[in-house]
């Protein structure tokens, strides 16, 4: 990972992957944003004190990565949440959902398709670009044909109170948990089980990678790569236990299950950036490594655009099923 401060951990982030600018929408498409879809609502924030720093996750990148994220999600624990979905009593709007971080809405753009039933899509992200993103590419439409509806709220995952989620039916997140502290799970943790619905939290980093061919310097990389994951009091590859420990502790029953990037020569340009991303974080976090890691990188660069370079990323889907509520679901 490579944010810049641990004040802006509330956005989908890159698996190691380059922090480059966004592109701001171009001002006719920021105004037609409201108006382009029948189905997007978008609701602005109250103004903050002081100005919103840019977007920090370029929607290339998250556009780039997000196949392998649908590829690698762990489609074993849609049984279970399924069934909890279907034993809720119905709801006029049918399900809402909550995408916690949610980006460019790569979460619903898989899950909501996935899911029978009218949907109505709640995207949380602090980033109003990704936001905009989101909301005009989410889908319309549930597995059944059903229609699904989306909403966008901007703000902090430290603000995620369980009146926000009152009558939510799932949480979703991904690539979110292991940028967070202790804290900020525990908060999660302790708003969705008041709310008494279920959390899919998906594609943690587990601090493993497998490379093909293996080289010297890739356990050293990962090391220092997964110190860098845990700077700033950031849970990094620990964050799958602490948040399977936070739900437990509210009595949900919690699943966990690999959902492992798989990149091969199909996916070169992909496996580039990752690399660039996460030789960069080891340096950063061992600056002496520089050298050195510029040759190791320059030889895994060159072993990608021969196609001669496998790689398994691996990261862990987390299910939390808290226990429902007397209440609306």
């Amino acid at each position: 990972m490579t944010t810049s401060k641990p004040a802006d951990r509330n956005a989908v982030v890159p698996v190691a992957g380059p922090v480059r600018p966004a592109t701001r929408p171009p001002d006719d498409a920021a105004k037609r944003s409201s108006g382009e879809r029948a189905t997007v609502r978008l609701r602005g924030a109250p103004v903050r004190k002081h100005p919103a720093e840019p977007p920090r996750y370029a929607p290339e990148w998250l556009r780039l990565r997000e196949p392998a994220d649908a590829a690698a999600r762990a489609r074993d624990l849609l049984d279970p949440l399924r069934i909890r979905l279907a034993n809720l009593p119905g709801r006029a709007d049918g399900l809402v959902v909550h995408d916690v971080g949610c980006g460019t809405g790569s979460m619903g753009r898989w899950l909501a398709p996935l899911l029978d039933g009218a949907q109505h899509w709640v995207l949380h992200d602090r980033d109003p670009y990704l936001l905009h993103f989101a909301a005009v590419a989410a889908p319309r439409t549930a597995a059944d044909g059903s229609r699904v509806t989306v909403e966008t709220r901007r703000g902090d995952l430290a603000r995620l109170t369980p009146d926000a989620l009152t009558g939510a039916a799932l949480v979703t997140a991904s690539a979110l948990l292991d940028v967070l502290t202790t804290e900020e799970v525990g908060t999660l943790a302790a708003a969705c089980a008041t709310a008494g619905c279920p959390a899919l939290l998906t594609l943690s980093v587990a601090g493993r990678v497998d490379l093909t061919p293996a080289h010297p310097m890739d356990a050293e990389i990962t090391e220092a790569f997964n110190a860098h994951q845990r700077r700033t009091g950031m849970l990094g590859p620990d964050a799958v236990d602490a948040a399977a420990e936070a739900f437990a502790g509210h009595g949900a029953t919690v699943r966990a299950h690999p959902s492992p990037w798989r990149l091969g020569p199909g996916e070169a340009e992909l496996t580039a950036q990752w690399l660039r991303g996460w030789v960069g974080a080891a340096v950063e976090q061992r600056p002496e490594l520089r050298e050195r890691a510029d040759r190791y990188l320059d030889e895994r660069l060159a072993a990608c655009a021969a196609g001669e370079l496998r790689v398994v990323v691996h990261h862990t889907d987390l299910l939390a099923l808290c226990r429902p509520t007397g209440g609306a679901p």
